[in-house]
This record gives C-alpha cells, sequence and structure tokens, in this order.
C-alpha cells in the first residue's frame, strides 16, 4: 500500500523553504522544483517566492556569483563549463557575466598552469601527439577556453 504524498499548507512550505535557501544559496529554478516535488499549486510556487526573494532568502546573483566562485576555486572548472552551468539553471546573460567577475584573470590563468602541470605529471603516455590529445581533452572538459589550452600545451610539451 502506497502512503499517501504529505501535503502542505503556504506556510509550511514556506517556513520549508526559508530553512532550504537560509541552509544554501540556491536559483530560481532549484527551489521551484522542490516546491513542485512538495505538490504545490503554480499559484502557491509564485507566492513563496515571491515572499522568499522580497526577504532575500533567494538571491539569483548572490548564487551566480558563489557558484562561480566555488567552481573555479573548489573544482577548478573554467568558464566555459561555469556558463554552462549557470545556463542549465536559467540565469541570465547579465547574471552570468557579473558572477564571471568574481574570477580574476591572474588566478584564472595560474590556476591552469597549475591544473595542467598537474595533470602532464599524472599521464604516461610516452606518444608526445597522444599526450597532448590526452592533456587537451581533459583540460576542455573541465571547461577551459580552447585557445588557452592549446596554447598551454604547446607551452608545456614544445613540437620536436
Amino acid at each position: 500500500m502506497i502512503a499517501p504524498k504529505k501535503t502542505y499548507t503556504l506556510s509550511e512550505a514556506t517556513k520549508k523553504l526559508e530553512s532550504y535557501c537560509a541552509y544554501q544559496d540556491r536559483c530560481h529554478k532549484e527551489v521551484q522544483e522542490k516546491l513542485r516535488k512538495m505538490g504545490m499549486i503554480p499559484e502557491a510556487i509564485d507566492h513563496v517566492i515571491g515572499f522568499l526573494i522580497q526577504e532575500n532568502y533567494l538571491n539569483e546573483e548572490r548564487f551566480a556569483r558563489s557558484f562561480a566562485r566555488g567552481k573555479f576555486n573548489i573544482k577548478k572548472w573554467g568558464k566555459n563549463r561555469i556558463v554552462n552551468e549557470l545556463k542549465q539553471r536559467d540565469i541570465s546573460k547579465f547574471t552570468i557575466k557579473a558572477a564571471l567577475e568574481e574570477i580574476t584573470p591572474e588566478a584564472y590563468h595560474t590556476t591552469l598552469d597549475t591544473l595542467a602541470k598537474k595533470r602532464l605529471a599524472e599521464i604516461r603516455e610516452k606518444d608526445l601527439q597522444k599526450c597532448r590529445k590526452k592533456l587537451a581533452d581533459y583540460l576542455l572538459y573541465r571547461g577551459w577556453e580552447s585557445s588557452l589550452v592549446y596554447e598551454k600545451i604547446f607551452e608545456l610539451i614544445p613540437r620536436s
């Protein structure tokens, strides 16, 4: 026998989402998804989201900035990957641009250099072309711009 799905009043849902947003910055899409899973109707979803924005529990720019900072500093993602992930969360181009300002050019190039050297030390391939390809694939997957990646590869593994 399947247990009936729990239903929430508007105030219960609001309280639950307040703590959900206070725990960690969230984007509008995540909050809408959470409310939909709770079985809330569209009017109630709009009301709760409006309240969360008004009370500053939900702030898309703050979310985007902390997301970009975190993914760059912790996961060492490049700008392409960060932009794609933010687009999947329906973040506006303006907000994405503001989020990328969190990453300084010096830190960006230093991180790429460190990441490329670390990965190159892990690659056990003797063929230089295959070695370059493995390094390029790794860095491109992590969202680094192809021009920077190939520039870095030919700096680290010069053409013979």
